[in-house]
């Protein structure tokens, strides 16, 4: 049964502050919590699951047997984020890592400028776990990276891509040679330039694109071109980011 205590813990992951300030974030569902079990670099520091999926997935759990709380669905349904709670929750531990600056000057990177949405935030993450990116860097004006819906969207890309929020001024202090790729509206035919195989590659806000402070920073403007037979004003700032990844790693 859910303590008191238990439950307003987990209530309170909901929200950036408490996140931040306990150091945990929620994984929830069969699938993304199965994969928090089975990787090392993030810890977990408790699970939440009804008896099925504890007897079905017994073999995973041995080495977390003391982090184990036996719920029911009712008491699932008050600690879950989603609008239809899965089978288990888990209470995963923020991975305390040293902002890796010098990722970029041997490999391409991702640095995202105030990407708002999670589902978007998430699916960038994806992008990157695809394509083998060692990392992501968020500006601060991101949407955080642990938040309930950017965990889900991401798919357990969340476990295996490391992350650091930072601003690109003191990114690019620490890395000052590194070129910095952009995605405007019109630079470069993407699939026309000669990219490199390390720098930053720059995705802007859903909206407003990329701010004034990234564009002044930016080394190279290259742009994905629209086919004369389409009428979008622009693409999802996800699908940008998977077509320029693929460009780069082509």
């Amino acid at each position: 049964m859910l303590s008191h205590n238990q439950l307003k813990h987990l209530r309170s992951l909901v929200v950036k502050k408490y996140r931040q300030q306990h150091g945990h974030f929620l994984v929830e569902g069969d699938k993304m919590v199965t994969e928090l079990l089975q990787q090392t670099r993030i810890g977990v520091s408790a699970l939440f699951a009804i008896d099925p999926w504890i007897e079905k997935n017994a073999r995973f759990l041995r080495p977390f047997s003391d982090k184990v709380n036996p719920v029911t669905e009712a008491e699932l349904a008050k600690i879950s984020a989603l609008t239809t709670p899965n089978q288990v929750l888990a209470v995963a531990e923020t991975p305390i890592e040293p902002c890796n600056h010098q990722a970029a000057t041997t490999d391409i990177c991702f640095f995202l400028d105030g990407i708002q949405d999670p589902g978007n935030m998430g699916s960038i993450l994806r992008v990157a776990d695809w394509f083998g990116l060692p990392a992501v860097y968020c500006a601060p004006d991101c949407v955080d990276i642990y938040s309930p819906k950017v965990v889900q969207a991401s798919m357990g890309a969340i476990f295996r891509v490391p992350s650091w929020e930072i601003e690109l001024p003191d990114l690019l202090n620490a890395t000052p040679q590194i070129p910095v790729y952009g995605a405007v509206m019109h630079g470069e035919n993407v699939f026309e330039a000669t990219l490199p195989t390390s720098g930053l590659l720059v995705i802007g806000n859903e909206g407003r694109g990329l701010s004034q402070q990234a564009e002044h920073l930016l080394t190279h403007r290259i742009s994905i071109p629209r086919h004369p037979l389409g009428r979008a004003e622009s693409l999802n700032a996800a699908v940008a980011a998977g077509i320029l990844a693929a460009a780069f790693r082509r």
